[in-house]
């Protein structure tokens, strides 16, 4: 079974405006609604290749109901804790002349109810997969990641981590099967310009040596590129199209390489895989469906 956790799912609201003043009212052109949150993103994806996942994290509220039924709606196991006070959070999308983000704080999370998600961990057995994704809320302490991987120790539980800086380096002793930062990722965590191939494989390779299995490095338009642990590098393109949206590229991409390697445990074709359902997110207003997916497979 595949785990995804989001400590701090949202309900996305999209507006489109021809354009957006301050201080005056705007009027929308059109709008759409989106549970996110990169874990779940993970799981929307795999449910589109038909592959089961449970995602876990906190709710609360109307909109953490909102969420639940959501992802129950897709085929996707909820298994959130949910708290007594406040509401999953709301983020604001502006899609005008210019795109702006307003995004909510979301609830609190006492140290009993992240006790409680650590209980939830504990049904993982070997051969399970769980994806830590994303930022920890301000509720949580900056260890909430390390506190659940220390808690899966010695199961063979494959690890993937898609978080940033110290968050990431944290979570490297622990041998994650995969971790996916990209260039600028990769420069925040070295503190050191990183704009070409030589400068990538020198930091993927050091985090290789930190603990990382596979470094999965997201090129934006140039493709990606995975640094293995068979000692290959291995290299995609992507298919040219116009980008419509680049929120859950990445997750899209996470899941894709997660799917593609367990239906064939091939890094080559798990690459592949990730690659197009990355792709097909960013040609898309919301996340990918099967169908393009597959389309833009077949073009790589």
């Amino acid at each position: 079974m595949i785990y995804t956790l989001t400590l701090n799912p949202s309900i996305d609201y999209v507006v489109h405006l021809d354009s957006f003043i301050g201080g005056i009212t705007n009027r929308t052109t059109g709008e759409e609604y989106y549970i996110g949150g990169k874990g779940i993103n993970v799981s929307c994806i795999l449910a589109e290749l038909e592959i089961s996942s449970t995602a876990l994290g906190f709710t609360a509220g109307f909109t953490g109901e909102a969420i639940e039924n959501g992802l129950r709606g897709l085929g996707i196991r909820a298994d959130f804790i949910r708290l007594k006070d406040g509401i999953s959070r709301i983020n604001i999308k502006i899609k005008a002349d210019q795109e702006s983000e307003i995004n909510g704080q979301g609830p609190h999370i006492s140290e009993e109810e992240f006790e409680r998600l650590l209980l939830k961990t504990d049904c993982l057995e070997d051969g399970d997969t769980i994806v830590l994704a994303g930022s920890i809320p301000k509720t949580v302490s900056d260890n909430a990641y390390e506190r659940i991987l220390q808690r899966l120790e010695g199961k063979r539980i494959r690890i993937v981590v898609d978080a940033t800086r110290q968050l990431l380096r944290n979570c490297l002793p622990y041998r994650p099967f995969l971790i996916k930062p990209n260039r600028q990722e990769l420069s925040e965590l070295f503190q050191r310009e990183v704009t070409d191939a030589q400068e990538t494989e020198r930091c993927a390779r050091e985090l290789m040596e930190l603990g990382a299995r596979n470094v999965l490095v997201s090129l934006g338009g140039e493709g990606a590129v995975l640094f293995a642990e068979d000692g290959r590098v291995y290299q995609s393109g992507v298919v040219k199209e116009k980008v419509l949206n680049t929120v859950g590229s990445g997750d899209s991409m996470v899941a894709g390489f997660l799917a593609g390697y367990l239906q064939q445990e091939d890094y080559g074709y798990a690459l592949k895989l990730g690659t197009a359902c990355g792709n097909a997110t960013a040609f898309s207003m919301g996340l990918a469906k099967k169908e393009q997916i597959y389309h833009i497979l077949s073009r790589l």
